[in-house]
């Protein structure tokens, strides 16, 4: 899944430690979650659209499969 974590840090001018911070989770899930290795769960990507004060769509982006569905 992608996502707009990076860019919305940017744009707060905060760091991956002070995000992890805020969000009760480590920088390094932080990293996973940026370089879409790792998908939050519900919970998390709930307090990550609290924090950034926008709805959870605005930033994860569902891939789109690369199988058409039957």
């Amino acid at each position: 899944m992608k996502n707009k974590i990076r860019v919305l840090r940017a744009m707060r001018e905060i760091t991956q430690e002070e995000l992890a911070g805020a969000l009760g989770v480590t920088r390094q899930t932080i990293i996973a979650i940026e370089k879409g290795k790792y998908d939050p769960s519900l919970p998390l990507a709930l307090r990550i659209a609290r924090f950034f004060q926008l709805p959870v769509e605005k930033i994860f982006l569902a891939e789109e499969s690369e199988t058409p569905a039957s």
